[in-house]
């Protein structure tokens, strides 16, 4: 039997602002949270799209080899031919939000809302806002804004830390 009491503490680093990616570390954090473990979220690069006020997360078809659509009763893949054509990002993002949506999924702005919430620590990354220019303004309320050594000091206390 897997023993995780010593399980205290968790980070996630969350570099991708894509509507697939920014699941997983939402997921992540709202189910550790709920499950009493103290939790802080590092938004860099691209992940820290997810924490503007105007959000708008789409899917990339294009190099996503991996990404199969439920269509006709099976699963289509998407050629690269295809998904380069103009058009497909908005296509496969309605797509799967209607997937998302029909099965029940909660959105990103629901999750984010229910990882502020529930205590969930998130530092917007300083160096990543001063690089593509973003203001405070442009973000939801709750976050911090923090660099790296923000993120290490946490990290270093912790018993879990993933990048994703």
């Amino acid at each position: 039997m897997l023993d995780d009491s010593n399980a205290k503490a968790m980070t996630i680093i969350v570099t991708k602002g894509t509507l697939d990616w920014a699941y997983p570390p939402f997921i992540l954090a709202t189910t550790a949270a709920a499950m009493g473990i103290e939790t802080t979220m590092f938004f860099t690069f691209y992940g820290l799209q997810l924490l503007k006020k105007d959000l708008n997360p789409r899917i990339n078809p294009l190099g996503n080899a991996s990404m199969e659509m439920p269509m006709a009763g099976g699963h289509m893949a998407m050629p690269n031919i295809i998904a380069a054509m103009p058009g497909m990002t908005a296509l496969t993002t309605n797509m799967m939000k209607n997937m998302l949506k029909k099965k029940g999924v909660a959105s990103i702005e629901e999750l984010r809302e229910l990882a502020i919430d529930a205590d969930v620590k998130m530092i917007a990354c300083q160096m990543t806002m001063d690089l593509f220019e973003y203001k405070r303004e442009d973000m939801i309320d709750g976050p911090e804004l923090g660099g790296a050594a923000s993120w290490v000091d946490v990290a270093a206390k912790s018993d879990i830390n993933l990048y994703i």
